[in-house]
C-alpha cells in the first residue's frame, strides 16, 4: 500500500513539477505527517525530490530528473507498447516512431500480435484520408461541411463543429455541433461522402453526456432510451450471424440448432433493412408490430419484382 502511494505521489511530482504536503495529503487520503515520511523515504531511495518551507516553498523534483525505466515491470512495458500501436490508427508515421524510441528505452520489442484498421474493405486510403481529416479539424477547432447521407435517404450538406471521434457498436462516428439543427449530432463516418475543413474556427466545446442527450440527438433520430425489446429466431443456418451481432448470454440454441436471440435495439428505419439482409433464415417472433412491418416491406418487394 505504501509503494502505491509513493509511486503516486512521484507522478504527481513529475506531472505538477511542484506542489504542496496538505495537496498531495489531500489527494492520497492521509495526512501531511505521512507525505513527509513518505517524502523521506523517496530521497532516501535516491530520488531527488526536495521540500522547501515558506510561502513560496512547496515540495518538487530536480529539474533534470527522469523516471527510471526499471521501475516498468515487463507486462506494463508491453501494455504501453500495445497502447502505442493502437495510435497508428490515428497516424502510422507518429506511432511507429514512438514505439520505436519506447522500444529501445525499454530495451524490449513490442509483440505484435494483434492489428486494428477501422477503413471499409477496399477503401483503406479514402477512410484513413477522412479520419485523418476529421482528427486535425478536431484538434485545431475548425469547422468542416460535410455532404451527409441520412437514414431517410436524402443526402444534406452540413457546417458541424467535429468535436471528438467515437467507436461504438462495430462504427466510427463524428461526435459534432451541427450549425442547421443548432444541436449536438452524431453523424456516421461512411455515410460522410463528402468533406471540406474550412478556415472559421469555434471555441473548445464538451460533448453532452449521453444521459443528457434527447433521443432526437442519437444517429437517427434513435436512442437506448427509445429501445425495444426483440425476440428472433435465427435459422442454423445463419447462426453464425447471430454470434456476429449478440453476446452470447442473449442467445439461446434450441435442439434442432436455431437460435433465439432476445436484445434491445433502436427502432427505426435502418431495423428493416437490417433484419431483411437475414432473408429467410431470420422470424421476428415479438414484438407484433415489428413482423407486421417486416410482412408489409416484404410484401412491397415481391410486388416490386413480380410486376
Amino acid at each position: 500500500m505504501r509503494e502505491s502511494r509513493l509511486f503516486q505521489i512521484l507522478y504527481q511530482l513529475l506531472d505538477q513539477e511542484r506542489t504542496t504536503a496538505p495537496a498531495l495529503a489531500t489527494a492520497l487520503e492521509v495526512s501531511v505527517r505521512t507525505i513527509y515520511r513518505d517524502i523521506d523515504a523517496l530521497s532516501e531511495a535516491g530520488i531527488p525530490v526536495y521540500a522547501e518551507p515558506g510561502r513560496n516553498g512547496g515540495i518538487y523534483l530536480m529539474s533534470n530528473f527522469v523516471l527510471d525505466k526499471a521501475i516498468l515491470s515487463n507486462d506494463e512495458k508491453q501494455d504501453i507498447l500495445a497502447a502505442i500501436q493502437n495510435l497508428s490508427i490515428a497516424n502510422p508515421d507518429y506511432a511507429q516512431d514512438t514505439l520505436q524510441k519506447l522500444s529501445a528505452l525499454f530495451q524490449t520489442s513490442a509483440h505484435d500480435w494483434y492489428e486494428i484498421d477501422f477503413s471499409r474493405w477496399g477503401d483503406k486510403p479514402q477512410d484513413h484520408q477522412k479520419f485523418e481529416s476529421l482528427k486535425h479539424a478536431i484538434i485545431t477547432c475548425t469547422a468542416v461541411r460535410i455532404l451527409y447521407a441520412n437514414s431517410s435517404g436524402a443526402c444534406e450538406e452540413r457546417l458541424v463543429y467535429p468535436l471528438k471521434l467515437l467507436y461504438k457498436a462495430k462504427n466510427w462516428y463524428l461526435k459534432a455541433f451541427c450549425t442547421a439543427k443548432q444541436d449536438f449530432r452524431l453523424f456516421k463516418l461512411s455515410r460522410i461522402i463528402r468533406y471540406t475543413l474550412l478556415e472559421e474556427t469555434f471555441p473548445p466545446t464538451a460533448y453532452p453526456q449521453e444521459t443528457q442527450r434527447s433521443a432526437q440527438n442519437a444517429p437517427d433520430g434513435t436512442g437506448e432510451e427509445h429501445s425495444i425489446q426483440v425476440r428472433l429466431r435465427f435459422s442454423k443456418e445463419a447462426a453464425y450471424r447471430a454470434y456476429d451481432e449478440f453476446d452470447e448470454h442473449q442467445i439461446i440454441r434450441l435442439e434442432n440448432g436455431d437460435l433465439i436471440a432476445c436484445a434491445k435495439v433502436p427502432p427505426g428505419e435502418w431495423l428493416i433493412g437490417y433484419l431483411l439482409s437475414f432473408g429467410t433464415q431470420i422470424e421476428v417472433l415479438e414484438p407484433a408490430f415489428l413482423r407486421d412491418m417486416l410482412a408489409r416491406q416484404a410484401k412491397d418487394i415481391w410486388e416490386k419484382y413480380t410486376n
